[in-house]
Order: C-alpha cells, then structure tokens, then sequence
C-alpha cells in the first residue's frame, strides 16, 4: 500500500509535458480545476475524461504508474460516493431498511467521484513531468507579484517544494520501520480497529523522531551553504517561456473554451 503513494515522485523524461515552462503547467493546471468544479454535465465531463486521457499519453509516464496514484486515497473516493448515494434524496431506487438509495444520490455520488479522480491524476502529471527545483521556481515566480503585500513569495515555495520533495523519504522510512517491527513480531493485519491502533504507536514514534532528525540536518545544510532565504538569490536555470508553450497555452485555452460552449449547451 504505501508503495502506490506517488505524491511527490518524479518521473524524469523528454516528452511534451517534461518540456513546458512550468509556470505554464501550473496555470493551465488550475484552469482545468476550476472547470471540474464548475461544470455539471457529463458531456463536459466525457471531454475532460478525454482530455485527461490525452495529457497522460502526452505525458511519457506510464499510464499504471499515474492510475497508482488514485489508489491510496480509494477508500475516500468510495466512502463519498456511499455518502452521497445515501444521504440525497430523490426518486428512490432501493432501500436498505431506513436508508433509501435514489437516483440523485447515484448521479451526485458519481459526479463528485469522478471530480476527484480528475483532480488527482492532473495533480499527479503535474509532479511526475515537473523536478522539484523547476516546481519552487515555478511557484516564487507566480507568488512574486504578491511580494508587495507582504507575501513570503520564496519561503512558501521553498516550504512546499520540501513538503513535496519529503513525501517519498517519509513513506520509505515508515515502510522500513513496519518491516522492522513486523520482524520482531509485531502483527499490523489482524485485529480489531484498537489492537490497530495500538500497533501503529511503535511506527509513529521512530517515524517522528526520523522526520525531526531530518529536518534538523536539512536545516544544518541549508545553512552551511549560507542560505539566507529568497534575498538577493539568483537562479542558475532562469525560465523562459518558449513557443511550445504559448502553443500549447494557446491549445489548453481554446479546450477549456470548447468545454465550457459544451457544459452551457449540455
């Protein structure tokens, strides 16, 4: 299980997704989120599950290893749709002592399902085709015009680059933990949700006491190497926004206009 949680990860290559400004990536990522929450019809939502298909192919990475990214947070996904398909009321299409099953609830269950899933795997493209580095610069620089008001522009960036960028080490260690613990005899299978419970305190105070120590030596680096935060801080690789991506920002805009003609004539 913890081997299919991809946030974070990065799959290095040359396609079409590796090669746009990210700046551009992460605009056009948030123009397609605003659509999946705006639109309500499932003739956009059949051009959005076509257009995500398409990004996936476009992307390089291989299309298992993005759809793994869904798989952690599946029981989420289906305890909404349970949430909803029993909790709408509507036109009844069975019942289950007092809960009633309707259509409505089937329809929205599936809707805000389906909005998650989109959700994740553009968020996953996103940090499959996008190092680390390329992503804080991405971030300082769209951040940056809110610098006159105060706003942290480089420290928020940094802070999420290093959330991102430690996910991976954090679920290496917690499986080498529970692997050491499952050594000693301990059983995290089995039991009720208590004994569970109980078994976890052995993962998570070593697990804690690892990300403090990490932390610590990151911050031991970062000032050895006389980091003082985003003042007078020059990049080595400075973006430029090329061709290919006022072509494909110019393709992602006349999509996102084609799908909302599509949501306002569904």
């Amino acid at each position: 299980m913890l081997s299919d949680i991809t946030i974070g990860q990065y799959y290095p290559g040359r396609s079409l997704l590796h090669r746009l400004d990210p700046r551009v990536k992460i605009v056009l990522l948030l123009l397609l989120m605003a659509e999946i929450f705006i639109f309500s019809n499932w003739l956009a939502y059949g051009a959005l599950i076509a257009l995500t298909g398409g990004l996936m192919l476009a992307s390089g990475v291989p299309v298992l290893v993005l759809l793994k990214s869904v798989r952690p947070l599946l029981w989420i996904i289906v305890l909404t749709f349970i949430i909803h398909l029993l909790g709408t009321p509507g036109e009844a299409l069975a019942t289950l002592g007092p809960l009633t099953i309707t259509w409505e609830g089937v329809t929205r269950g599936s809707f805000i399902c389906l909005r998650l899933v989109l959700l994740i795997l553009l968020s996953s493209l996103l940090t499959f085709t996008t190092s680390p580095v390329k992503l804080t610069d991405a971030m300082e620089a769209l951040l940056s015009p809110f610098r006159r008001f105060g706003v942290p522009a480089h420290e928020l960036a940094m802070m999420m680059t290093i959330a991102l960028r430690f996910v991976p080490t954090l679920i290496e260690e917690t499986d080498r933990i529970m692997k050491a613990q499952q050594a000693r005899g301990v059983d995290f299978a089995t039991g009720g949700i208590m004994t569970r419970v109980k078994a976890a305190v052995p993962i998570m105070v070593p697990l804690f006491l690892s990300a403090f120590r990490r932390a610590d030596e990151l911050a031991l680096a970062m000032e050895a190497r006389c980091y003082r935060g985003g003042v007078g801080r020059t990049q080595m690789k400075a973006l430029k926004v090329t061709r290919l991506d006022c072509i494909a920002a110019a393709l992602m805009l006349a999509m996102a206009a084609g799908l909302a003609l599509l949501a306002w004539w569904g």
